[in-house]
This record gives structure tokens, sequence and C-alpha cells, in this order.
């Protein structure tokens, strides 16, 4: 209707201007996305070695007791069946490969998946032994999240292009209860304050934005990376919605209704707007990681690896056409800024920062619905993963170029997860 547009355009025209704690503007954020980024970012999705994420979906809720499963058939996520695996892949071992599986020009979308794994049997025997010394190095401290363990029984490949985010009808207390435990248990925030309409709890946003601007820098981005990441899930539940099921058949669109009811000005007492310029601050986060972590992939010793060397070749160059884009990006978040102060504070901080995140990554396997379960589990894994990047600088700058190293490292899960939440 009329008055829906008009409540739309008076959201966008709120949508501009410099984002608050960096000194970039939205305007030329949507100018680079949309001419520069996009098109590549869409592109790299589409490639085998980042349309296939290995998740285990059936892990049990840390939490709380089990509310039980979606039941509604869209809720479902289709797992690569189990038959179609190469032996190499399920034996769990990076070194063992079948050339066989590597040669065979028929093969399924699912048994291309499942060599991403691998190791390129043309490495050296002293980067292979280095691959598997990676296996083996503990590196926990690092990481922002709780990672799947791939060796699981439970841990299977899906193909996210097949399996795609959207509305599934998943919705009401359970899905409420996961994101009250992560503002209300994990952004810094005492129980005495009151997030903006937070459905369990009286209105009182502007003592909460009180409270949230007098935080110090550090425990302010946390929780608009927290909110940017549950509007970008909202965004597309919003854009790939269920618009009407006739004779079996769906039909999926944009629901503008839907739109207005999370972000409106009117509809959300002017707390729609936040929830999109964090989306936008989300967006610096992930961009700033990608330009700093072009010197790990511009290593020769860095493949892209399927078994498939035209498509890995491609790939690889694919994505360092996007490293060099965020690179000529000039108004990037500066992460320096943040943990400055004394050492013995900054590092405690840090680590607080990190636990707090890893908390949330365990929150994601109390989520009812599967497919809404697959990808929170993709996008804090590519939120933690950038993280990672964006404090291990000098680690990254002191990586060798023709050897595997200790010092930082990605797996090919972190990869696929940081690359796919920023598509999103």
């Amino acid at each position: 209707s009329i008055s829906i547009l008009k409540n739309i355009y008076v959201l966008f025209q709120q949508l501009t201007g410099v984002l608050d704690d960096c000194l970039c503007d939205i305007e030329s954020i949507d100018d680079f996305n949309t001419f520069k980024i996009f098109p590549k970012i869409q592109k790299l999705q589409e490639r085998d070695y980042f349309r296939y994420y290995k998740v285990n979906l059936k892990r049990p809720c840390p939490f709380w007791a089990d509310d039980g499963h979606c039941s509604i058939k869209d809720c479902h996520v289709e797992p690569c069946p189990e038959s179609k695996i190469p032996v190499g892949i399920k034996a769990g071992s990076s070194n063992k490969y079948s050339k066989v599986a590597n040669n065979s020009k028929e093969l399924e979308d699912c048994e291309q998946a499942n060599k991403l794994g691998a190791v390129n049997s043309t490495l050296s025997n002293q980067s292979k032994e280095a691959f598997i010394d990676w296996a083996r190095y503990d590196d926990s401290q690092d990481h922002f999240c709780e990672l799947d363990d791939e060796r699981s029984p439970d841990a299977q490949y899906v193909d996210l292009l097949l399996n795609p985010e959207r509305y599934t009808g998943y919705k009401g207390p359970s899905a409420w209860r996961v994101w009250n435990s992560i503002y209300e248990e994990n952004c810094f925030k005492p129980r005495s304050v009151y997030r903006p309409l937070n459905p369990l709890a009286p209105s009182r946003g502007e003592s909460f934005y009180t409270w949230l601007e007098g935080l110090c820098l550090e425990k302010r981005v946390f929780y608009k990376l927290i909110s940017g990441l549950h509007a970008s899930i909202n965004l597309h539940l919003c854009a790939n919605y269920l618009l009407e099921e006739t004779w079996g058949k769906p039909r999926w669109g944009p629901n503008v209704k839907e739109f207005t009811r999370r972000f409106d000005p009117v509809e959300t007492k002017g707390e729609g707007p936040r929830r999109l310029k964090n989306l936008y601050f989300l967006y610096l986060i992930e961009l700033r990681a990608l330009s700093k972590v072009a010197p790990y992939f511009e290593r020769s010793v860095v493949d892209l690896y399927t078994g498939n060397g035209h498509e890995d070749a491609e790939s690889k160059a694919l994505l360092l056409d996007i490293f060099r884009d965020t690179k000529s990006f000039h108004m990037h978040f500066d992460e320096k800024s943040m943990f400055a102060g004394d050492k013995k504070g900054a590092k405690s901080l840090k680590e607080e920062f990190r636990l707090h995140f890893k908390n949330i990554s365990r929150i994601m396997d109390c989520v009812g619905c599967d497919k809404c379960r697959l990808w929170g589990k993709l996008q804090t894994q590519g939120l933690g993963t950038a993280l990672k990047i964006l404090f291990s600088e000098k680690e990254i700058q002191s990586l060798p170029e023709n050897s595997p190293s200790k010092g930082f490292q990605l797996t090919r899960q972190e990869i696929v997860a940081l690359v796919n939440a920023f598509g999103r």
C-alpha cells in the first residue's frame, strides 16, 4: 500500500551519513558493494569450494532442555548422502585421497563437494607433513567460535545453494529464547538495563542507548556486531519469504509487510534504522578482515582445492580479485583502536570478548529449525573467523611464502564460512 511505501521511504532517508564508531558513510559502502563487491562475491559463492559446508545439526543445546525440533517441512536441511562421499574424505585423514575419484569426469555434486578437504596430491612431501602438522596444532586460543567436530558421524556436508536461507515458519517462544539469551546474557549487559523491544520486558529503549554509549568501544562494537548479525538474518527472511503454497508448489519472494514490521521506524519505535546501521557496521568489520587476510591466500602454497584444476585456479583468481577490491576501499574500520589500553587490561578484555562470542556460537545449537541453525552457525563462524583474522595481523604478516605455518591458519570450514557470511 501507499502508506507502507511511504514508511519505507522514511526508513531509507534515515539510513544515511557517517556510522558511529568509524569514519565511513553509508553511501560509500552502498556504492562500493553494489558496483565492485557484490557481483563477484555472488559468483564466488556458486563455486564448488564455497557452496559446500560441513555442519553438525544434531549437537544438543548446552544451555537448556531441547524444545524439540521444528516440524515444518521447510525447516529441513537435505545433506549429501553418505554413499556419495569419496572414501578419502570418509577416512578422516587430510592426506588420503582417491586418484580414481579425482580423475573421474562423471562425479556427482556431492562427490565433488567432499573432495574439498583433501590435500592436493601435487604438493611436496614437506608441505603434506606441514598440513598434517596443522591438524595436530591446537589453536583453540585463537577461536572465537565453538567449532563442530568434523570427524563426528553426525557432521554432514550441505549444499548451501540447495538449502538457502529463508523464512521457514520457525518463530515464537523457542526463537525468542535464543535471541534473548544472546542479548541478555552475552552482550555485556546488566539485567537492570532493558533492550529495546524485548517482548519479555517493558520498553525502556532510551535508557538502553544511554547505557550503551557509556560503554568502552570494544563492548559497543560487540553489541553492534550481534545486532548486525540479527538484522542480516531478519532481512534474508523478509527477502525470501514463503508467500503462498498452492498444490504443493511454494512461491518465495520479498515480503514488504514483514520487512516494515521488523525495520520501519514507526513500527519499531525508531529501532529499525539502528538495526540496519548495525548491519552496515558488520559489513565493515568483515570487509576489513578480508583485506587483512589477503596475504594468507596470495601465497602459492594455498589452493582452493576441489580436484578440478581449472576451476580451482579460476576460484582463487576470483578470490584474489575480490581481495584487491577490498584493499582499495578507503574508509576501513580501524581495528587497532580496539584493545589499545594497558596491556594487562586489554588482554583481559580481549579474552572476555572472545569468550562471550564463543558462547553465542554455542547458543546456535539451541535453534530448533535445522535450516535456521545451519545459517546461524555458518554466519556466526564467519564473523568469528573475521575477528580471528583482525586479531592475528602480526601472524599473517610473518607467514612464509612457500610453506604452511603454525602461526596462523584457516581451515576450509572457516574459509567457507567467512566468504558466505560476508556474502549474506
